[in-house]
């Protein structure tokens, strides 16, 4: 009997690849002489590094990056197994959790570290990047990722903009002479699950800025910045992306990619299921097994366990989400092909104890879940 397992990472306790060895050693025990392929899952957030680095056999690699608040750090990025794919997580330079709740104000925060980092896959041959944009601190509409670059955003007397959001007013010619001539031959796949546009009262300053810090007056100013910026963009670009579908991601770092450097958003877990080829695996499959640390009413919006189970529902395979927690809004799973949603938790535990003992909760649980589908199937 073959059973694929495809989880997602357990966060701040298992890498999905940890979890996935949990749940095949569960599954072992109930079913020693099964057929067990394990592909790694993430959805182009946090842990998509690791993911498709570990599933393609590629590599982690570090260069020091500025963070978003200029300060200099080191950031991991990947090179994926045929040498030529270079994985970034926006989060890595450019997150907001390298930040204090203090320090967090997008009229300062740059995303420059963020085009370091792409840089530094230019310089080790890579052609083709896989960018995942989830958990930015910035709102400069990917500025200072061009600036990176080695485009030049200019003012009224030619000098360099600062960094940050708020110095996007001052932006008066945007000069591209400069510009890495490496990036003509690139290939960019933006994991990207929103839809938010550039600007207005769904774009990215009005949605995303309060979370980064962003007062509602600062809000004002970065959407009206941000205008201005995609003026300017389609002056020189002759591209508008003031309203384009998901341009407004991370900031409207999305919207620079699609403008400059003609990048194509892709949702994260389709890219990650493309790339470790889990329609392949799935072939011939009893039943999956997929999961995550908290499943909910957001699991149905292109998380993990939700874009497994679309996949498995094409095959008609039964699919089984373990999880760490489970909250409210879960019906809407069972609409996109989950079977049956089981907490890991055996006993009344607390948060820290439940990530202590999670590759054994994990085990326990999918050992249970092979048991009874066995049952049924006698």
């Amino acid at each position: 009997m073959k059973i694929v397992i495809a989880p997602d990472s357990f966060k701040g306790c298992l890498t999905a690849r940890q979890a996935g060895e949990a749940i095949a050693a569960g599954v072992r025990k109930a079913l020693p002489e099964s057929e067990i392929v394990i592909k790694p899952m993430a959805d182009g957030g946090e842990g998509t590094l690791q993911c498709l680095v570990d599933a393609t056999g590629g590599k982690l690699l570090q260069t020091v990056v500025k963070n978003p608040l200029g300060r200099d750090i080191p950031a991991e990025f990947g090179i994926l197994g045929d040498g030529i794919t270079c994985v970034i997580e926006m989060a890595a330079a450019s997150g907001l959790y390298l930040l204090s709740a203090k320090e967090r104000n997008p009229l300062l925060t740059t995303t420059y570290g963020f085009g370091q980092l792409i840089r530094a896959g230019l310089d080790l041959g890579c052609r083709r990047f896989i960018l995942g944009l989830g958990g930015s601190a910035t709102n400069d509409g990917g500025g200072g990722m061009l600036q990176a670059l080695g485009f030049r955003l200019l003012d009224a007397n030619g000098a360099d903009l600062d960094f940050g959001g708020g110095a996007l007013c001052k932006l008066s010619r945007i000069d591209r002479s400069q510009a890495d001539k490496r990036l003509e031959e690139c290939q960019f796949i933006v994991a990207c699950d929103v839809t938010n546009p550039f600007i207005g009262p769904n774009g990215a300053s009005r949605v995303f800025g309060p979370q980064k810090g962003a007062t509602p007056e600062m809000v004002q100013q970065l959407d009206d910045n941000l205008r201005h910026f995609a003026d300017l963009i389609q002056a020189v670009e002759g591209i508008s992306i003031h309203y384009m579908e998901g341009a407004g991601a991370a900031g409207g770092v999305a919207g620079a990619l699609l403008a400059f450097l003609r990048g194509h958003l892709q949702s994260g877990i389709q890219i990650v299921q493309e790339t470790t080829r889990l329609a392949e695996a799935m072939a011939g499959a009893e039943f999956v097994f997929t999961g995550e640390g908290q499943v909910d009413f957001q699991t149905a919006h292109g998380k993990t366990p939700c874009g497994v189970a679309q996949l498995a529902r094409q095959f008609g395979i039964p699919v089984i989400v373990l999880a760490g927690a489970i909250g409210s809004g879960i019906e809407a799973l069972y609409k996109e092909g989950v079977t049956a949603v089981l907490g890991i938790a055996n006993k009344p535990m607390t948060l820290e104890q439940s990530m202590a003992e999670a590759a054994a909760l994990l085990e326990q649980t999918a050992e249970q879940a092979t048991r009874i589908y066995l049952g049924k199937k006698i």
